[in-house]
């Protein structure tokens, strides 16, 4: 079925190609802006960091026509299969008693994923917005961001001030990324808890109000003061964040930073090549106020710091480009172990820290066609306990797939996705209950996707 749907699209031939809401607004080809979409080029991160201005009369509310729509839908009807490995199962089907085995588990069939739906644009010149309720595959929304944005303060691009819900300004952004599975579609280093702090978290109540369990992928809620050249070339980026991972109300009296700066320098023929460097810190709770009923929002206590900093770079070598991101992740002990503060530590625990990365390749053999891969890694530098094996919770990530696009119309567009994906995480499936060792072996996970990505 793939190959023909496929091969029907192929025949078509479209005479232009944009992204919708923008598109619409300035009558632009989507290749102006994206590289593949929704993969921004130099001048959609111009265009971006300007708050959604070109700099012309249609930049203005006022003057835009009045059939003009500023909002984007975008869904993915799909089929996809799932397998894990190593889960433990009956030995004999309904009879626990009798002892329990380990075996894979594999599911498939046809689903759809979550809808988004953006606005965004100016509300007047050099005050920008954009609002972006999204549902999961069950229809349960949520905002995944809404901001306004005061650009060129003093009438200066180098202050820009955003407030509410927003993507940390990284160089390679996890929400513009060109993978869909379950198992590719997030970057597994911005997202990393070592083994130890994820058995506790999943186990504790205070991990229901905050944790250090966060991505780095993800939308904050915060300000942010930002600015760049006039080219985009270079950049900067500092915000204050609530430590909430994102989510409304207030579950805590602490606050992150996150800091971020990057550079593009032109090598010849070749095209711009940008580097780029980030930290992300803060501080989360290690005990409650109360021991007995339900946690009390903002009740934590005995606050420890914990940090992840980076390197990011894009490179570009005619058709080919390459994102790379390198993340060292270090939490303080009373994090690593799950110790209150006011308790004394387990004998021999250490400070976890940990180094991950990857390399993802775009090889986009046409403007409509574009081949993806990803080699991604996670190590343990250092376990919380000694006596812990030393790669346990490593992970190893693969993904490549392809993205074809038909057409991609002022009004709507249409990406044919294919995908898989492979994480291993090293000792991280459940053990046995009558096992000898406290840790399971390996689990395995994997992803084939086939799906119909399209916006309106």
């Amino acid at each position: 079925m793939f190959v023909f749907v496929l091969g029907m699209l192929l025949s078509l031939r479209p005479p232009a190609r944009a992204i919708p809401a923008f598109a619409r607004k300035y009558d632009l080809p989507c290749s102006a802006c994206h590289e593949a979409w929704p993969k921004l080029n130099d001048f959609g991160i111009a265009f971006r960091d300007r708050g959604y201005q070109l700099g012309n009369e249609k930049d203005s509310p006022i003057w835009q026509n009045p059939s003009y729509w500023p909002i984007t839908f975008r869904i993915t009807p799909q089929w996809h299969r799932e397998s894990s490995s190593n889960n433990v199962v009956d030995t004999v089907p309904g009879d626990p008693a009798l002892g329990q085995t380990f075996q894979n588990v594999t599911t498939d069939g046809f689903d759809f994923g979550g809808l988004d739906i953006w606005a965004a644009g100016t509300l007047y010149k050099d005050i920008s917005f954009s609002v972006l309720p999204s549902s999961d595959s069950s229809g349960s929304f949520h905002f995944e961001n809404v901001f306004v944005r005061f650009d060129n303060l003093l009438g200066n691009r180098w202050m820009n001030v955003k407030v509410g819900k927003f993507e940390l300004d990284n160089l390679v952004s996890e929400k513009r990324m060109l993978f869909l599975s379950n198992n590719g579609g997030f970057y597994q280093v911005y997202h990393y808890t070592p083994f130890r702090e994820a058995q506790f978290l999943a186990s504790n109540p205070l991990s229901t109000q905050v944790s250090t369990a966060f991505g780095l992928g993800d939308n904050q809620l915060g300000v942010e003061l930002s600015g760049h050249s006039e080219n985009s070339y270079t950049r900067y980026s500092v915000a204050l964040l609530s430590s909430n991972e994102g989510n409304p109300g207030l579950p805590n009296r602490t606050y992150d930073g996150w800091v971020s700066f990057n550079h593009g320098f032109q090598v010849g023929k070749v095209g711009v090549q940008r580097v780029g460097a980030f930290a992300y810190f803060g501080e989360r709770p290690t005990f409650l106020n109360t021991s007995l009923g339900a946690p009390v929002l903002g009740e934590g206590l005995g606050n420890k710091s914990f940090y992840r900093a980076g390197l990011t770079g894009l490179f570009y070598i005619k058709k080919l480009d390459f994102s790379t991101v390198f993340v060292h992740g270090w939490d303080n002990v009373f994090l690593g172990t799950g110790t209150a503060a006011n308790a004394p530590l387990p004998v021999g625990a250490r400070a976890p820290t940990w180094n991950g990365g990857f390399i993802e390749t775009h090889f986009t053999y046409s403007p409509q066609l574009v081949f993806v891969q990803r080699n991604e890694f996670v190590r343990m530098s250092r376990q919380v306990f000694s006596t812990d094996p030393h790669d346990l919770g490593d992970v190893d990530a693969y993904s490549f797939g392809l993205r074809y696009y038909p057409f991609m119309f002022s009004r709507a567009g249409l990406a044919l996705h294919a995908e898989y994906s492979l994480v291993r995480a090293y000792k991280s499936a459940s053990p046995l209950p009558t096992g000898a060792s406290p840790f399971g072996p390996d689990l395995r996970t994997s992803s084939v996707f086939f799906g119909l990505d399209f916006a309106f």
